[in-house]
């Protein structure tokens, strides 16, 4: 058994829901937003994708983001802040963004995941009981409570993506 395997089986379950509501969702179902005070899945999954990207290279591994690294920032018209990942941002700037095509969204997604398997699947023991601090925590924690933090988060994320799609479409988030 990996040191990761229920992290990463936990984050597989959650990416395989979100690709299987993600699949049928247009262009226009991916920005529709239910409310002026709700997110779009668009917005979501940029959102959940920038976290994993931004946690697992800046946060966890101290290396340079897909984000920049592989000019995604350029192919979604956002300026190369590896810290923007939409935390913070006001109803007026989530209706005001506007995402790059479906495809490169889903791109962008399918490069970070395939990357943070890689990272988990080596992690090791002692790995995991590195002590680090990341913002805006002060205390030192390991890195098994962060990916605990992280996995949660994410899944939270990718729960409400496979929400939307039901409220659009209908079900077809799960297999």
């Amino acid at each position: 058994m990996l040191p990761a395997e229920s992290i990463i089986y936990a984050l597989q379950r959650n990416w395989d829901m979100v690709d299987s509501a993600l699949e049928g969702l247009d262009e226009a179902a991916m920005v529709r937003q239910p409310s002026d005070q709700c997110n779009s899945a668009a917005w979501i999954l940029w959102h959940m994708t920038r976290v994993v990207d931004m946690f697992i290279h800046t946060r966890l591994r101290s290396i340079p983001q897909l984000w920049t690294q592989d000019g995604w920032h350029e192919k979604f018209h956002m300026p190369e802040d590896g810290e923007d990942r939409g935390v913070g941002w006001t109803a007026e700037q989530v209706a005001a963004w506007t995402p790059p095509s479906k495809a490169e969204q889903l791109g962008y997604y399918a490069a970070v995941k395939s990357a943070a398997k890689s990272y988990l699947e080596s992690l090791t023991v002692a790995d995991l009981e590195k002590q680090l601090v990341v913002p805006p925590v002060a205390e030192p924690r390991s890195v098994a409570m962060l990916l605990g933090q992280f996995t949660w988060d994410n899944i939270a994320h990718g729960g409400q993506i496979a929400y939307l799609r039901g409220l659009f479409i209908g079900m077809g988030w799960h297999r």
